[in-house]
């Protein structure tokens, strides 16, 4: 396969796994599907939003960062101006822009499923239930034990929305950081062997 249309196909699941970053990452700012919490936070009640989901890993990391690349790695796939040597030795750049955003997306969803949601639980000893993360020492132990999850009191099925979503991100930033890599190993072929597009 040429490298012009090996950029073609990397791009295109780029764009589908952008999308789903910057969906879940939005998402995630209404846990239990109400939009209530966000609302409590903004108004300054205390903590009712997990504090990794303000780092925008999924909008910034994850979409943005990887769906600019996927515009100018498509590019190169076409007849136009991109798709020559030069266009290809950009993508290089543009693709470890892409490995550097899908890290950042990976790591904040890893560190959320590690330190569980914020959620409204009655801590050990307390007699009244207060915000907080219930899970943040346990060290990701509650993900396997369903029976913990019973822990969080409001919103209502927090750790699943978390552990849903999070994955989601989890699995698109890994795909995404494949497909940045190998984008990288292909621009710099198209760079030297040029794009098989005929434009050079």
């Amino acid at each position: 396969m040429c490298t012009g249309k090996c950029s073609k196909v990397i791009a295109i699941p780029l764009y589908i796994l952008a999308g789903v970053s910057i969906i879940c990452n939005i998402i995630a700012f209404f846990p239990g599907w109400k939009t209530n919490y966000a609302e409590e936070e903004r108004e300054g009640k205390g903590d009712r939003i997990t504090d990794e989901v303000k780092y925008m890993g999924g909008f910034i990391g994850g979409g943005l960062m990887c769906l600019i690349p996927a515009i100018h790695i498509h590019l190169t796939s076409s007849n136009g101006c991109c798709a020559n040597r030069c266009g290809m030795f950009l993508s290089i750049g543009f693709a470890a822009a892409g490995v550097v955003g899908a890290l950042y997306s990976l790591a904040t969803s890893a560190l959320v499923l590690a330190n569980g949601p914020v959620c409204l639980f009655l801590a050990p000893g307390e007699t009244v239930p207060n915000w907080g993360r219930p899970f943040m020492n346990n060290s990701g132990n509650y993900l396997g034990d369903s029976e913990l999850w019973k822990t969080c009191k409001e919103p209502e099925d927090v750790v699943q929305f978390n552990i849903g979503l999070f994955a989601t991100l989890l699995v698109a930033a890994s795909l995404e950081l494949v497909l940045c890599g190998i984008q990288m190993v292909n621009g710099l072929f198209g760079c030297i062997c040029g794009t098989c597009g005929g434009k050079e």
